[in-house]
């Protein structure tokens, strides 16, 4: 055996461990991210916020509706079915309340630690930009998922104190039961947390501009309410379909029977867009970053 031959045979077994050694290595970046993320009082303190969203909606419309049928039309479906609550609650958190939290986090998430200098000793350790970059990303996904179940829960909860529960009349006239309905409700959820991708895409990378993390927070938070701002203009309706902020509503299409996905995949597929790019502008940007500056 050739001396070539015989390195190639030492060689090659050596990578699945360093793919297992890759994976390891992430998901202990991505346990301290998640950990350092959830345990900040900014971050409980955000949580709890839109946890009380929707106990406050629920109280309003318990106080302000005499009886069933009373009020506008979706708020007199909340009288009468408290797990209406949930979806009522997601439609008032989505267009400002969300993004803001979401904003807040992800624009933080490199500016952050590099304003308080710990992002420097972060990259001197053997973790690896894209990896360290991936973990902050799929964090921020994290807490999406974590906000909206914040929301969603305790609607569900403040919903079933305040209001009765029972089957659910779909905004297409059709009935399902409870069980059905919060499948729907969990699936709903899971939409709303999916739309806030982009979002978070777009926080990655202006935090990889600065090293103040209170602009890019506040440049985070900024760009969202400018969109949604720009999606109001019916002069501007060539350019809405492309706002990533545009669909976010669709999920209101789970609510009818047959359920109607077209509107809810384009969201979908336009986040997944903004991922790609803003992603790929943050890595860029991240991986040639002097972080000695």
């Amino acid at each position: 055996m050739s001396q070539a031959e015989a390195g190639v045979l030492t060689v090659v077994p050596q990578l699945p461990q360093r793919r297992t050694q890759t994976t390891v290595g992430f998901l202990a970046l991505f346990r301290s991210e998640l950990t350092l993320t959830f345990r900040r009082a900014r971050t409980i303190a955000l949580l709890g916020i839109l946890a009380a969203l929707p106990v406050l909606i629920g109280v309003v419309v318990k106080v302000e509706t005499g009886g069933p049928g009373e009020g506008p039309a979706f708020i007199a479906q909340v009288s009468q079915n408290g797990l209406f609550l949930v979806f009522t609650a997601l439609a008032v958190a989505l267009p400002v309340f969300l993004p803001m939290t979401v904003g807040v986090v992800a624009g933080d998430s490199i500016a952050g630690e590099a304003s308080t200098g710990t992002l420097r000793y972060l990259l001197v350790a053997p973790a690896g930009r894209t990896r360290l970059l991936a973990a902050k990303f799929t964090a921020a996904l994290a807490f999406c998922l974590a906000a909206t179940l914040a929301v969603a829960l305790t609607a569900l909860l403040t919903g079933a104190a305040l209001f009765p529960l029972g089957q659910v009349t779909l905004l297409s006239g059709d009935t399902i039961g409870l069980a059905a309905a919060l499948l729907r409700a969990l699936l709903v959820a899971g939409v709303v947390a999916a739309s806030l991708a982009g979002l978070v895409a777009i926080g990655l990378f202006v935090s990889t501009l600065t090293g103040s993390g209170i602009a890019a927070m506040a440049t985070t938070v900024g760009l969202v309410l400018l969109v949604q701002i720009l999606d109001t203009f019916p002069q501007l309706h060539a350019i809405q379909p492309f706002l990533f902020t545009h669909q976010w509503l669709s999920f209101s299409d789970l609510l009818r029977q047959p359920m109607h996905w077209d509107n809810v995949l384009q969201n979908l597929g336009l986040q997944a867009l903004y991922v790609a790019v803003f992603g790929s502008a943050a890595w860029a940007r991240f991986t040639s970053r002097d972080i000695t500056a």
